[in-house]
């Protein structure tokens, strides 16, 4: 949270004769009572975990919503506010997305109360009350004790078992193994040891790809060249052609479904297509060309390789003579 858990409405005044002799329990309150009654720990436990999974949207499950900064309108994220405000319902002139990285407010789901989420906040606040009496391994543990706050500070709850300051993402479902890349400035999901960024191509990729892809810059900052989604930011699973350029899992399975095999950018081959080839090879000589058309001959560029060829005209197809592939467009002949 972006405040202390417990706010004092009066400046805090602290008295020291001795700073040498100050303890840690001096300046913060103890973290529990040692003459708790049983089970108080347990019951506290409770309440942080009461309504884990039960509340949230299509998008994350968590327990709290959200106030946009740019509208001033309270959703359950911030997904939810961009499919509402971008409806083809609504004037284009009012269309916008959240800028999540500015959201300031939370409301608890469970007992509607609205705090700040900004852990900065409260760390400047309470950074300038100790700077006279702290030293670097006190405001270690300031941060530390701020950082914590993922909790209502009405109700005690955890609104989210993910939390992250910079993104002001809460999420409940942590078995999507969520990390915050500093590359990327949002968090991912997959598990921070299986993915690594790539400066160049500006974006995380699967550690099995670290010496083997190719780059191309900004390969995800674009759309989906199927579905038209800012791929950079989409919660659908991308996956890397072997030219480079990038695309929504699902939608290269469609064009496979409808034999298409070729990147919709580049037109590269974005599979092994050796057998299909054999199998060109196969019915071109199994169709012989009429008589007038035997000895014509025609330039053709290959789509894989990127080779000029001058080659022998077939209605099937032209072959490459450097790559053997049949990916292929006539440019003069």
């Amino acid at each position: 949270m972006g405040e202390v858990a417990v706010l004092h409405s009066e400046p805090l005044q602290f008295e020291c004769n001795d700073k040498k002799h100050m303890t840690e329990e001096g300046v913060y309150p103890p973290k529990s009572n040692p003459e708790s009654l049983p089970g108080e720990e347990s019951s506290t436990y409770d309440l942080q975990e009461k309504g884990y999974m039960e509340h949230g949207c299509q998008h994350y499950r968590r327990r709290c919503r959200i106030r946009a900064p740019c509208c001033n309108e309270i959703f359950d994220c911030r997904h939810c506010h961009n499919e509402a405000k971008n409806d083809i319902n609504v004037d284009y002139k009012h269309r916008h997305d959240m800028p999540r990285h500015q959201v300031k407010q939370v409301i608890c789901s469970l007992c509607g109360a609205e705090q700040e989420v900004d852990v900065n906040i409260g760390l400047r606040r309470v950074e300038s009350l100790l700077s006279a009496i702290c030293n670097e391994e006190r405001k270690s543990l300031c941060i530390d004790y701020i950082h914590a706050q993922q909790n209502c500070v009405n109700c005690g709850v955890c609104m989210g078992k993910y939390f992250c300051d910079t993104c002001k993402l809460y999420d409940d479902d942590i078995s999507k193994q969520q990390y915050h890349c500093n590359g990327c400035g949002i968090c991912r999901t997959g598990g921070q040891e299986n993915f690594f960024h790539c400066n160049k191509c500006g974006c995380c990729y699967s550690t099995l790809l670290r010496d083997s892809h190719p780059c191309v810059e900004g390969a995800m900052h674009h759309d989906c060249p199927v579905c038209f989604e800012y791929l950079f930011e989409s919660r659908n699973d991308v996956i890397v052609m072997p030219c480079g350029h990038t695309i929504h899992k699902s939608c290269l399975n469609e064009m496979r479904e409808h034999f298409q095999f070729t990147c919709p950018l580049c037109s590269k081959s974005v599979c092994d297509m050796s057998k299909v080839w054999e199998k060109l090879d196969m019915e071109i000589s199994a169709t012989p060309m009429p008589e007038p058309y035997q000895n014509k001959m025609v330039w053709i560029l290959c789509n894989d390789c990127g080779k000029t060829s001058n080659v022998r005209f077939h209605f099937v197809a032209q072959k490459c003579l450097n790559c053997n592939s049949y990916n292929t467009r006539q440019t003069r002949g």
